[in-house]
């Protein structure tokens, strides 16, 4: 079940955490994984552990490298069958009223306007072969919002509702384009927060525990498949029962 041999799959940010994780999940299932990240060299090394993954050096703010990237995936593999938008950043925990205009916009660039520019790019490809899968990882903050996160929460809530924009404009098109919640994942991305901030998000799952990136990576698993064929729009949490809706 959920099979991908054959399929060539690009994953941001997959040079660590979350993004690793599913990169290494689909290429167990068959899949060729890209590593694209802004870190050539760890990229690089992550790639060489990977059966045949290989390395896509892009910083997803820049469209002219975004697009560079899937032209040279498109030469080398000859198709995009699966887009993964997992790279991301948190930003600084402070109020709303003390960031800087550079730290909000740095926060929505990484996180809405990459993961658009990245969408943009594979879906004509995507749209002519008819089959694709994209899965877009957001958050819980995107849902609920957290207190000194506005630019985060923003940015994801902004993901979740791209997501559905997307999954309409392609329905008929053999492309689902689907999304990811999840809460605390312990990754290094936690490294940007301070100790309260995730007290306060841990303190809120039910299952009170941290997720691992082996979990959210089983969920983006079946969301990149074939068998994932009646599912598009959908934003799926996995949040140890944080969110029920």
């Amino acid at each position: 079940m959920f099979e991908l041999t054959g399929q060539v799959a690009i994953i941001t940010g997959a040079a660590t955490g979350i993004g690793e994780a599913i990169a290494r999940r689909l290429a167990r299932a068959g899949a060729r994984v890209g590593i694209a990240d802004i870190d050539l060299a760890a990229a690089t090394e992550v790639a060489g552990s990977i059966t045949g993954a290989f390395p896509l050096a892009v910083n997803i703010t820049k469209p002219a490298e975004v697009r560079d990237a899937v032209a040279k995936t498109l030469a080398d593999q000859r198709q995009i069958d699966i887009l993964v938008n997992n790279a991301g950043i948190a930003g600084r925990a402070a109020p709303a009223w003390d960031l800087a205009d550079d730290e909000w916009l740095r926060v929505i660039d990484i996180n809405l306007n990459g993961t658009f520019y990245f969408c943009r790019a594979v879906l004509p490809h995507m749209r002519e072969r008819k089959y694709g899968r994209i899965v877009n990882i957001a958050s819980i903050a995107g849902k609920e919002g957290n207190p000194n996160m506005s630019a985060y929460s923003a940015s994801k809530g902004a993901v979740i509702a791209l997501t559905k924009s997307l999954a309409k404009e392609v329905a008929t098109d053999g492309v689902c384009v689907n999304s990811v919640s999840p809460a605390v994942i312990r990754t290094r991305i936690l490294e940007q927060l301070t100790e309260a901030q995730v007290a306060y998000m841990t303190d809120r799952i039910p299952m009170k525990r941290t997720g691992t990136p082996e979990e959210i990576a089983a969920v983006v698993h079946f969301l990149a498949s074939p068998d994932a064929s009646f599912v598009t729009g959908q934003c799926y949490d996995a949040s140890g029962g944080r969110a029920t809706w």
